[in-house]
């Protein structure tokens, strides 16, 4: 009775209610990404895209979910069903543990009681996300090899190997952000960040190297080779139907949201709102009133980098897998390199007594 007496329900119900908020808004986001997607491409073809299923089109997603879950599901007589079912869980799963480090907002003041608006401040917060994205690698192979087609083997090798180039660079590049930081958690860096410049200013090619391994990552246009439909058959998914199917695509829309949110926070200012002062509106409007202010301000950043990786999708052409591979090593790993050594100078010179 005792222990159960020092239990804090209340943070149990507050991290509770915060975990599905923030799992169902991640869903609802993604489902309509892929309106969205759409409706930029048809703006950009000059078409009008979906526009049958309500009011334009606002529908379709509810409807394409409906279809994915009335197919039939197809397990392959010769493949291993226990890895088949379990890789697009795995990447479903890795897209949304990311979400858990994010601060969506500062806090709200409940009957005086704060509620931070972040699942866990932890203070190595950037290493978490790098060791669950790491862990998505796992989804693609798993379900290129438990299919036993040859297509999808190959398709899911060449997904891992660019996940793998890729994270080399960005790794690097968050290591020089880290240097002015000094610190990994993600509260702390958008803290900082609203205290001063935001880290944009200071690391404008930290950031170009890091939205171009996000792309890499997300398995985005120009760099998904490993759904090459000209050269693969289809890709790592390709014996997959119904909602297996749809969790793989499923997990590139929400790691395109939650990708976004990450480049937001670390180089954007994360939910500071530009050109205004936090503090003193929270003192004329009321906390609660400026935490639903901070988490609009992230959610337009996040819309605008969400906006940006489909306007690239229908404007580059893919690239070959030998540029693409080109690219990662022989390009942005030594630009990345070059970044952490000038910043690393330059701290240290800072740190040494040179006022700038």
């Amino acid at each position: 009775m005792t222990l159960l007496l020092s239990i804090d329900w209340f943070f149990i119900l507050e991290k509770s209610i915060l975990i599905l908020s923030i799992i169902s808004l991640s869903l609802v986001v993604a489902m309509y990404e892929t309106w969205a997607e759409r409706k930029v491409a048809a703006v950009i073809q000059d078409r009008r895209g979906p526009n049958r299923a309500g009011p334009f089109g606002i529908l379709q997603p509810m409807a394409d979910g409906l279809k994915l879950f009335m197919k039939e599901e197809i397990i392959p007589t010769l493949s291993n069903k226990f890895l088949f079912v379990l890789g697009p869980g795995l990447a479903m799963l890795t897209a949304m543990m990311t979400s858990a480090v994010v601060p969506w907002s500062s806090h709200l003041d409940i009957s005086g009681r704060i509620v931070p608006l972040q699942i866990a401040d932890i203070n190595i917060g950037i290493l978490y996300i790098f060791g669950v994205v790491s862990m998505g690698v796992y989804g693609v192979m798993i379900g290129g090899w438990a299919s036993n087609n040859k297509f999808s083997l190959l398709a899911a090798i060449r997904g891992a190997s660019q996940i793998i180039s890729y994270e080399l660079a960005m790794g690097l590049c968050i290591i020089a952000l880290l240097m002015l930081t000094g610190s990994l958690s993600l509260k702390t860096i958008v803290e900082q960040q609203q205290d001063h410049w935001w880290n944009i200013v200071y690391q404008p090619l930290g950031f170009f190297i890091f939205l171009i391994c996000a792309f890499a990552e997300c398995n985005r246009t120009p760099f998904d080779l490993s759904e090459a439909e000209s050269e693969l058959n289809f890709g790592y998914h390709q014996e997959y139907s119904s909602m297996k199917l749809g969790f793989y695509l499923f997990a590139e829309y929400v790691n395109m949201f939650i990708s976004s949110a990450v480049m937001a926070t670390l180089f954007f200012g994360g939910y500071d709102i530009p050109f205004v002062n936090d503090t003193s509106l929270g003192h004329h409007i009321g906390q609660n009133w400026l935490a639903i202010l901070e988490g609009l301000s992230l959610f337009i950043k996040v819309a605008c980098f969400i906006f940006f990786f489909m306007w690239v999708r229908w404007t580059i052409p893919r690239f070959r897998y030998d540029q693409l591979m080109r690219l990662g090593w022989k390009i942005l790993i030594p630009l990345a390199l070059i970044n952490m050594l000038v910043t690393g100078f330059i701290v240290l010179v800072k740190n040494n007594g040179w006022p700038f």
